[in-house]
């Protein structure tokens, strides 16, 4: 390549295309995709589970559901009998020595106080009860 520093004719455009710019964008362009190809090939072992060619067991036993409920006046009832919450844990801790562990449906009023809620949670956790859900949500939909 041959660069043209000047000409003859003083008045006469340059006609030949400066590529410096064009080389240094490409060089550029070139770094970025050496850089990235080793990312996007990247692979994570997983340790997936083995497939077992055993059937589920054809009768389905319906799990025992145990169900805690607390009112707008923040009264606990265990399977709809009032409680108190020594009572409740005496249940928790019974509940999470059978075999296999009962579900806990736990599902307070909108009203409740929360501090209410988090000591029946923190009580089953403390029982090591591991089946506790929340039921009823669908009523806090409508609160605002």
């Amino acid at each position: 390549m041959a660069i043209s520093m000047g000409s003859t004719d003083g008045d006469a455009p340059m006609v030949e295309m400066n590529t410096t710019p064009l080389i240094d964008v490409m060089l550029v362009l070139l770094i970025m995709f050496i850089i990235t190809i080793p990312i996007q090939t990247h692979a994570v072992k997983l340790d997936l589970p083995v497939s077992q060619d055993t059937p589920p067991p054809e009768e389905v036993v319906d799990p025992v559901v145990n169900r805690v409920r607390v009112d707008f006046l923040n009264d606990i009832y265990w399977n709809d009998q009032q409680v108190t919450p020594a009572q409740l844990e005496a249940y928790f801790r019974q509940s999470a020595s059978m075999n296999p562990q009962p579900e806990i449906h736990l599902r307070p009023d909108a009203l409740a106080r929360y501090s209410v809620v988090s000591e029946i949670m923190a009580s089953a956790q403390r029982n090591d009860v591991t089946k506790i859900g929340f039921v009823g949500n669908e009523a806090y939909a409508n609160l605002r």
